[in-house]
């Protein structure tokens, strides 16, 4: 029988994985059905454990489109190397950008903003940020480029942002007519000039525009209309700019101004460590009432779930940040009310992390959890339930209540998150098995094995 090709990747992943988690205490397990695999987590005592993290996703996938505009040749250092990352490689490539692939960097080859039009269709997978941050960036090359993905990717929007393009006067619309991808661009010259930009459903539409705006014919001033939601996000794309030589004024959140002509430079460039992988480690302390501490990580780092360790400070642990490195010290846990807008790539950590708490936790200014890789406000309503938890969930809110926990299989709906956090349950209730793990290949692909040295 012929095995397509999803069916191929799965079991390259398969084997992969296999060999990270061979010999430890997280255990394999296979469904023959549809290829099924199964990781179960094992409960464990007296944590102790020294982690270091991986690159950032969201300063690589900038890191490296910033590099491709650049007119020189730039070297990433300890990138994150993961399946989002490799398909913004791949589409830099296909518009002419070389990148050249070491052990721990990534070498790109700036075009100066001269592009070339792609030959054949651009595939994105369920990359959100490479999708977002490469429909501007395709403006910017001469002719037609579709950007297309998988069958979540279809119902992501991007209508906003494809609005955006319009008012500048660049063709760009849903092959669908839906606001979603696949998209079609028809790039060249980009005016630039004075555009709205809806906040409340994601930063990544404004990071997109804010990342090529420099290599616009005229000045452009991004009004935002509402409250701009994941703040932070927007914050990690200024910085990066201000790093490679272009300065953006920021007015309150409100607009943004960009000069046309400005330029960024070619240079060596170290990608912070990932405060959204972090996270799950951190919550592993909180959780056993284990320590943990981070190394090679940046505690001022302007990332969002930077701030997930006062988290659970306020949830009763303590916290010891010192140049590089965070020690974690987990006590007994109570519940909190918070807003997690700034950080919401941490909301599924928490949720988790709330299950041990006593009392509720009421998690709030979640809404744009419902356009991620998947409705990550249901799906977590609908795991946490099957584990025991009581659960009410809201267009942009979830409370968690502890109850009497039973192992389970948890569904990932094939997001990476949903995986690692809910590993992070198994550390204290037994039996809970983890379906789909190679979905972490987005963000995180040694996460497995890095966890069972807990």
């Amino acid at each position: 029988m012929l095995l397509d090709r999803g069916f191929k990747e799965r079991s390259k992943k398969l084997l992969l994985i296999t060999s990270h988690i061979r010999g430890c205490g997280i255990f394999l397990c296979f469904n023959p059905h549809f290829f099924q695999t199964l990781i179960e987590i094992k409960p464990v005592q007296n944590l102790k454990a020294v982690v270091t993290m991986p690159g950032s996703k969201s300063y690589t996938n900038r890191a490296l489109l910033i590099a491709g505009l650049t007119d020189g040749e730039c070297r990433l250092e300890k990138p994150l190397v993961s399946d989002d990352t490799k398909y913004m490689i791949r589409a830099l490539k296909s518009f002419g950008v070389p990148v050249r692939e070491e052990k721990e960097a990534f070498i790109v080859s700036g075009r100066g903003g001269k592009l070339s039009a792609p030959d054949e269709d651009i595939f994105i997978g369920n990359a959100g940020t490479a999708m977002r941050f490469l429909t501007t960036f395709s403006a910017l090359a001469p002719g037609k480029t579709r950007l297309d993905g998988d069958e979540r990717m279809h119902e992501r929007p991007l209508a906003d942002l494809l609005d955006c393009l319009t008012q500048m006067g660049v063709s760009a619309v849903s092959a669908n007519d839906n606001g979603c991808p696949p998209i079609d661009i028809a790039g060249g010259e980009v005016p630039g000039g004075e555009i709205k930009l809806a906040g409340n459903k994601s930063s990544q539409y404004l990071t997109s525009i804010l990342l090529s705006a420099p290599y616009f014919r005229n000045d452009t001033c991004v009004h935002i209309q509402g409250d701009l939601t994941s703040k932070s996000y927007a914050d990690i794309t200024l910085d990066i700019m201000k790093t490679f030589g272009v300065h953006v004024e920021n007015e309150s959140y409100e607009r943004f101004k960009i000069k046309a002509g400005d330029r960024y430079k070619a240079q060596t460039y170290q990608v912070e460590s990932d405060w959204s992988s972090a996270s799950y480690f951190l919550a592993a302390a909180a959780v056993t009432g284990g320590e943990v501490t981070l190394t090679g990580i940046n505690p001022d780092s302007v990332q969002g779930d930077a701030q997930f360790t006062s988290v659970l400070e306020k949830m009763g642990c303590r916290v010891e940040k010192k140049a590089n490195t965070l020690h974690i010290k987990g006590n007994p846990l109570r519940g909190i009310t918070i807003n997690m807008n700034s950080m919401p790539d941490a909301v599924q950590t928490l949720a988790v992390t709330a299950l041990f708490a006593k009392g509720e936790t009421v998690i709030q200014g979640i809404s744009n959890l419902r356009i991620k890789e998947t409705d990550r406000i249901s799906a977590l309503a609908t795991e946490l339930t099957r584990l025991g938890a009581g659960v009410e969930a809201g267009e942009d809110y979830l409370i968690v209540r502890p109850g009497d926990y039973a192992g389970a299989e948890i569904e990932t709906y094939n997001d990476h998150r949903m995986a690692m956090s809910f590993a992070v349950a198994g550390l204290k209730i037994p039996g809970v098995r983890i379906k789909n793990p190679t979905c972490v290949e987005k963000s995180f692909p040694d996460f497995f094995r890095r966890f069972k040295e807990l």
